[in-house]
């Protein structure tokens, strides 16, 4: 049996570091080509420095070319030191891995004005790992009319679809994205909306702490139903797929217009947040999605108790379990897509799925930068 081994990088919106995943791929005909084998596994945070410059890039501001361009080999750097880090700990040469799958930093998403920024150097990246790096997967999709996101869905597809139960996987990261898997049919995906994005805001704001640890805090207060409502009332919860949201709407500003005027408790303001995520999960899955027989949780917000009780709450008749349940641990499963994704890149072979992002059709992802 042949393998090949790629390493996918991804962090997201949540802003909290770089996931690292090591995997192995059966390169045998006669085997399922598509099933990863994971060999190791690393995280490397980001300072709280860099987090606040990434957020201020989020917006506008003066030189932003410039300040773009140098955070981007900054990235680069902090990439190439987590895989460097990997590789040094497990005593793995460089000359085995056939690519680096980088996602970047998403910077801005406007998929209406046709375009999306993930930022990292990937030449540079590749330059300091002396690894082929795919980057930038997101474009082609766009540039054919699609959203240029969720990407995940044709990976959980390969991997993950079942012939025994309609299964839907939900990424809880910054934003929260669902995949739904039905034992026949198409397989659909999206972003439902805010994952732990504004939690984590409004907890380092009033707490400094990176985010809201089991949901400790947010469980200390009581849902403020006039808040729910107003922020349940923004139109793109309702927007039918295909469909894609990040930091250009909700973010501070967002919530701060929600909250103008009043004078709610901090905890109160968390908790109401923790049930905005499991609501709009929910409703859209009850909107969007058949039958739903188990949900599947990945991201940061899989391991937040009290908005993963929430959802089997909201979702009596369904099983909730994590995808560790699958096989794979939650903090993996988008760094490790990102590896699928650039084998599917080198292989020439079209890994989005059209009826998910909205493109005109199938379509090879990513920009290769030869080491």
């Amino acid at each position: 049996m042949t393998e090949s081994l790629f390493i996918g990088l991804m962090s997201g919106t949540s802003l909290d570091g770089v996931d690292v995943a090591l995997v192995a791929f059966n390169q045998d005909s006669s085997a399922d080509q598509h099933a990863p084998r994971v060999l190791h596994t690393h995280f490397l945070a980001y300072p709280l420095s860099l987090r606040q410059q990434i957020l201020a890039l989020q917006h506008p501001t003066e030189n932003e070319l410039e300040t773009t361009a140098l955070m981007a080999n900054t990235l680069a750097i902090l990439y190439a030191e987590a895989v460097n880090q990997l590789l040094a700990i497990h005593q793995v040469s460089p000359e085995k891995i056939t690519a680096i799958g980088c996602h970047g930093q998403t910077i801005r998403h406007r998929p209406e004005q046709q375009f999306t920024l993930q930022i990292g150097n990937a030449p540079l990246l590749a330059e300091l790992t002396n690894i082929t790096v795919v980057a930038d997967f997101r474009s082609r999709d766009i540039a054919a009319g699609g959203q240029g996101a969720p990407l995940v869905p044709a990976f959980h597809q390969a991997v993950f679809a079942s012939y025994q139960e309609n299964r839907a996987l939900i990424n809880i990261g910054g934003i929260a994205n669902i995949t739904y898997l039905p034992k026949t049919g198409e397989v659909l995906g999206f972003d439902s909306g805010p994952g732990n994005m504004l939690l984590d805001a409004w907890i380092m704001q009033h707490k400094n702490l990176a985010f809201d640890a089991d949901g400790a805090w947010a469980s200390s207060g009581q849902v403020i139903e006039p808040l729910l409502a107003a922020m349940l009332a923004e139109p793109y919860f309702t927007l039918p797929p295909p469909k894609s949201t990040g930091r250009d709407l909700f973010n501070d500003a967002w919530l701060a217009q929600k909250l103008s005027g009043k004078n709610y408790h901090a905890q109160d303001v968390a908790r109401t947040l923790v049930e905005l995520s499991a609501q709009t999960i929910h409703n859209a899955l009850l909107l969007n999605c058949g039958m739903v027989d188990s949900v599947y949780l990945c991201g940061g917000g899989a391991r937040n108790t009290l908005l993963k009780n929430r959802l089997q709450t909201l979702l009596p008749q369904t099983k909730v379990e994590t995808t560790a349940a699958l096989g794979i641990g939650v903090d993996w499963l988008e760094a490790i897509a990102f590896a699928w994704l650039a084998q599917k890149c080198l292989q020439q072979k079209t890994a989005n799925l059209p009826q998910v992002t909205g493109a005109k059709g199938a379509r090879i992802l990513g920009a290769i930068y030869q080491s």
